[in-house]
This record gives C-alpha cells, sequence and structure tokens, in this order.
C-alpha cells in the first residue's frame, strides 16, 4: 500500500520536493506512461489543496487529447493555441493565468475554474503533453507552484 501525503503544515517547495519524490517512487522502472500518468494525477489530486482539476493532456497527432486526471469530467481534445493548455503546447512554456476569464480563449471545462497551471512535458525538445491543474480560487498558484511543477515534468518527460 502507497501512502503519500505532505505534512499539514509544509511550505510549498516542502511539498513539491515530496511531491516530485513521491512520483519518482512511482514511476521508476514502470514503462506504461499512461499508468505512470493515473498515478500521478492521483498524487496531485492527493498534494495540490485548493485545486478542482489535476491531470495530462498528451499530444497526439497535433492536438492535445486528454489523458489521465483527478476531477470533474473534461474538454477531450484541445487544438495548438487554443486556451492554456494549447497555448502552452504551443509555445512550450509555462501558463500561470492568475485569472482564467482575463486569459484570451480561455476554455471552460468547469465553470468553477478561476485560476489556472499548465506546464508543458518536453521530450528530446518535443512537447509530448501537459500538465494541467486548475483552482475555484483567483490567483491560487504563485511561482512555487510553477518551480514544483516544471521539476515534475522534468522527472516524467522520460516516462510517460
Amino acid at each position: 500500500m502507497f501512502d503519500f501525503a505532505p505534512a499539514a503544515d509544509a511550505a510549498k517547495p516542502d511539498i513539491y520536493r515530496d511531491l516530485v519524490s513521491a512520483a519518482d517512487a512511482l514511476t521508476t522502472g514502470e514503462s506504461d506512461g499512461v499508468a505512470n500518468m493515473a498515478n500521478v494525477a492521483a498524487l496531485l489530486g492527493e498534494f495540490l489543496p485548493d485545486c478542482n482539476w489535476a491531470g495530462f493532456y498528451r499530444m497526439v497527432d497535433g492536438e492535445l487529447v486528454l489523458g489521465p486526471f483527478s476531477g470533474r469530467p473534461a474538454c477531450i481534445r484541445i487544438a495548438l493555441g487554443v486556451g492554456v493548455c494549447g497555448a502552452a503546447a504551443q509555445s512550450g512554456e509555462t501558463q500561470l493565468v492568475k485569472d482564467v476569464h482575463a486569459f484570451p480563449g480561455h476554455i471552460a471545462c468547469d465553470a468553477r475554474s478561476r485560476s489556472e497551471l499548465v506546464v508543458p512535458v518536453v521530450r528530446d525538445g518535443k512537447v509530448i503533453g501537459v500538465i494541467d491543474i486548475d483552482s475555484p480560487d483567483l490567483a491560487r498558484f504563485d511561482e512555487d507552484d510553477r518551480d514544483g511543477i516544471e521539476a515534475l515534468a522534468s522527472l516524467l518527460s522520460r516516462r510517460i
């Protein structure tokens, strides 16, 4: 049985260090990318408070396709350049959006979402997917969140 959870009073950098460590432990030696994404999506749901959606979109034939996640049902396909996920996938750059309603072309898969963090997963210079995290709180995400999820994406780049 796995029992991964952050300490109740942990600082964000410590939470992300523990999250990456747990993801490493769960994905080391496992070659199935979907299984690895599923376990990491579950970890994101456990480790990150005040989030209503956390998971993956995979790059398939030039568009993002829904992967494993924790949260309510979501958009299945997202074109490059459309919405926060599409912008991250097209640019290859992290998108930290404090108010999704102010983001041009935002896709409202869950009307409760008010802020979003999307980090590209890059392998050999190509975006192979994104990690997407939504929150019902405005400005939920900051640079500590960005740095932590970027570290997670780096770890997963060869495991998904």
